[in-house]
């Protein structure tokens, strides 16, 4: 409302101290003007009174008296010239006053010092017919005479009235220019305030580009110097502080760890996504959905949150959720020496705890796959130093079931490295164009021995649209010797091993079935992973012992190349590798 605003109470204020200044002005004004005109109208009628005692006194001829009285006496006024002797003489007026005798000035007791002690008397009184009121004055002359000068009040009364009129006019103008001029001057004033407000709510609106105008070079310009340069510093400390926000929230988000920031009830303020994800599991396992406690903190993290705040110290903990392993490290934040909550930073270890498994079971597999040739090697070695073996034949198959076992654990030993290095991503490849036909045969060529001392049919069927691939020859050998060798020791006797070679203008495929034993289900998942072998159900055949790296060696290499490796397999009915490789131009 206007009432409330700054020009409204500014305004009002100006208009009621003018207003109460030119009351009391007005009050004084009227007081001493009605003073005023009433001691002059006694003093002319004195001085009149003066002239005319003076002429009678002096003057000889009354009549001549008379008719001088009559020209300096104020035409509103009465004369009364009172004798000593009894006579009584009195002018005319204009005006319809009452004209007085003798015997009412004789016996008129405030006029009666004139006579008895010769004073000066000014008076306001009524006269005789009681209606008019009058102001009359007396002075004394000779022979107990006296001379009196009345006059209606009606003429004082009316000059008081004009007066009063001009000074009330006069207070009117007055209030009406002060009005005017509060208001100019609030709205003056009050101006660059408003526009100080406005800017103030853009600001409060985030428009931190708002100005205000500097129309002044007083204390309310300094004061719009003073908020321009005051939205200058909030703009670039909010720009600042946005920047650390995003740059914290950027930071946070792309954190592999998961951080949750809290306060005491337990209610969750900042999060990125691998801690939504742990608190996605833990929300499933309590069956409650993300909105049901309003983001609150479910259990077993709210007790260590209480912990935490109680003790005030870090806590340290390991969560089990879905299958996944997490470590939480929850500290206590501090507002001065008040905990306000804690800030939990949270770790998968999920992958972690697998690798250190497979470390373990790597050792194990190695000890393992190294016990059994050490052990043959002491113990024949052992035979050879005791003479166990007497005949020079039995010596030479001792020392050649030495030999053998000897170059298993070389290759153990260099298929490890070859393992380690391409797990460890430094396999290198010496990309080359390679003719299909001459090298698929060269390699199937190099197991027909093979397959005619196992007694199994190895055939090729060849579907080549394109006679040329850009591979690394040697690993690649390296894998298809891998798996026909697999494919051709895990078929029985009359059994059959296919390799199908196909290739398309995207597309280079090789298959190696085989109708032997075939792989359980339940290993199949298993087949690539180090030292995995279902020697249970599968039969191997020959004298070669494998070291159970060779399709996690594969798998390694058919990945270097951008390829993918399958397998699928029937027990009892036979197994199929597809390897698939992308042709480069």
């Amino acid at each position: 409302m206007f009432w409330r605003s700054v020009v409204g109470k500014l305004a009002i204020t100006i208009l009621l101290l003018v207003s109460f200044v030119l009351f009391i002005l007005t009050i004084l004004l009227l007081e001493f003007f009605e003073n005023f005109h009433v001691e002059q109208a006694e003093n002319e009628m004195m001085q009149t009174a003066d002239k005319v005692s003076l002429m009678i006194e002096q003057y000889g001829d009354r009549e001549l008296a008379y008719q001088t009285t009559g020209l300096i006496k104020d035409p509103a006024s009465h004369i009364a010239v009172v004798y000593g002797g009894g006579d009584f003489w009195s002018s005319h007026s204009i005006d319809n006053l009452h004209e007085l005798d003798e015997q009412w000035f004789r016996t008129e007791k405030s006029l009666n010092s004139v006579f008895s002690k010769g004073d000066t008397v000014k008076k306001q009184m009524r006269l005789p017919n009681g209606n008019d009121r009058a102001m009359i004055v007396g002075i004394p002359i000779h022979n107990n005479g006296a001379v009196f000068v009345y006059q209606s009040l009606d003429v004082v009364n009316k000059t008081k009235s004009d007066t009063t009129k001009i000074i009330l006019l006069a207070a009117g103008i007055a209030i009406v220019l002060t009005t005017i001029f509060a208001f100019f001057l609030s709205t003056r004033i009050t101006s660059p305030l408003i526009k100080m407000r406005e800017a103030a709510f853009d600001l409060t609106r985030g428009e931190f580009n708002t100005k205000v105008p500097i129309l002044t070079h007083d204390e309310i310009g300094e004061l719009a110097i003073a908020f321009n340069r005051m939205g200058r510093q909030l703009k670039f400390h909010i720009n600042a502080l946005r920047q650390e926000k995003e740059q914290l929230s950027s930071i946070v988000s792309s954190m592999a760890d998961g951080v949750i920031t809290l306060n005491r009830n337990g209610d969750m303020l900042v999060t990125n996504p691998p801690a939504d994800r742990l608190i996605e599991s833990l929300y499933y396992e309590n069956n409650l959905r993300l909105n049901d406690e309003h983001n609150k903190l479910p259990d077993p993290l709210n007790g260590i949150l209480e912990d935490v705040i109680q003790e005030e110290k870090e806590a340290i903990n390991e969560i089990n959720i879905q299958g996944r392993t997490w470590v939480m490290i929850m500290t206590p934040l501090y507002d001065q020496s008040y905990v306000r909550g804690a800030v939990a930073v949270i770790r998968d270890m999920t992958e972690d705890r697998r690798l250190d498994k497979l470390r373990k079971d790597f050792i194990a597999n190695v000890s393992h796959e190294l016990r059994t040739p050490i052990s043959m090697l002491q113990g024949y070695s052992e035979a050879i130093v005791d003479d166990v073996a007497e005949s020079r034949e039995e010596k030479k198959e001792l020392a050649q079931i030495i030999y053998e076992e000897s170059l298993r654990m070389g290759r153990l030993v260099n298929e490890l490295l070859d393992l380690a290095r391409m797990e460890a991503g430094q396999i290198s490849l010496s990309m080359e164009k390679v003719d299909l036909n001459p090298y698929v045969e060269r390699i199937i060529k190099k197991f027909s021995g093979l397959a005619n001392d196992n007694k199994v049919d190895l055939q090729l069927i060849k579907k080549l649209s394109n006679q040329s691939i850009t591979i690394d020859p040697d690993r690649m050998e390296q894998v298809l010797t891998n798996l026909i060798d697999n494919a051709i020791r895990h078929t029985g006797e009359e059994g059959r091993v296919i390799v199908t070679v196909e290739s398309s203008a995207n597309e280079f495929s090789i298959s190696v079935a085989d109708n032997g034993s075939g792989i359980p289900e339940e290993d199949l998942p298993f087949v690539f992973e180090r030292f995995y072998k279902a020697d249970k159900s599968r039969v191997r055949n020959g004298k070669k012992k494998g070291t159970g790296l060779g399709l996690s060696i594969a798998k390694n290499i058919v990945d270097a190349h951008n390829g993918t490796i399958t397998v699928n397999s029937i027990v009892n009915e036979g197994t199929t590798f597809v390897l698939k490789l992308p042709l480069h131009d």
